[in-house]
């Protein structure tokens, strides 16, 4: 109940995107889009699709295939993602020190993300990130079911769809300027906080916590 938030906070939670806020995952998923395309046969700009990672997967592929092939395609690129897209994909700077700091702070780190959530569990056990949970296939809007399951009052993505998640979660949005938007594109969009990266989130994380709440 509202009345008894003073008393009893509840526990901190923070939701964090995958691609380009804990991960840079461009050197895995243009390898994966460079083999598709010579499975198919069909031309794929790999530079170009690298440039806009956010949204799903098929969004990305209508551009390059018919829609009634697309579930195929998009089967056939998960499969193929594992072997070919894990090993080439770093950590961003600062992503495990961020999670850790939820965790020294008493809180929970989960991920939420649009990626096909299996993928997006090896990626995190192969950079040896272990989050409290990871939830996957959900983009923009539909990340707010996951966020208030979880109680997440704050929700970190890079993305214009990581801020609209935060925003019908009511969870506040933190960015980081390290996918496709810059901190002034960030903030234009409606981000409550803007970093340059997660290797300062621990930082406004202390000052967060210690922040009167009303």
């Amino acid at each position: 109940m509202a009345h008894m938030a003073s008393s009893t906070p509840r526990q901190l939670t923070v939701g964090f995107d995958l691609d380009m806020t804990l991960i840079d995952s461009r050197p895995g998923i243009h390898a994966c889009y460079t083999a598709l395309a010579e499975h198919t046969g069909t031309y794929i700009d790999a530079d170009l699709a690298i440039t806009r990672l956010g949204p799903p997967l098929e969004e990305e592929l209508i551009n390059w295939f018919p829609a009634e092939q697309i579930a195929a395609i998009a089967d056939q690129y998960r499969g193929m993602y594992p072997t070919i897209a894990i090993a080439a994909t770093p950590a961003l700077p600062g992503a495990r020190e961020a999670i850790a700091a939820v965790r020294k702070a008493g809180g929970r780190a989960i991920v939420v993300t649009a990626k096909y959530e299996p993928n997006a569990k090896l990626h995190l056990e192969h950079l040896g990130i272990e989050p409290d949970a990871v939830i996957g296939n959900l983009w923009a809007e539909q990340k707010a079911a996951a966020l208030r399951e979880h109680d997440a009052g704050v929700y970190v993505g890079d993305h214009e769809g990581d801020v609209r998640a935060a925003r019908a979660a009511d969870a506040l949005s933190v960015t980081v300027a390290t996918g496709p938007y810059n901190a002034a594109e960030l903030r234009a969009l409606g981000a409550d906080v803007v970093l340059d990266d997660l290797t300062e989130f621990p930082d406004w994380l202390a000052g967060y916590r210690e922040a009167p709440r009303a």
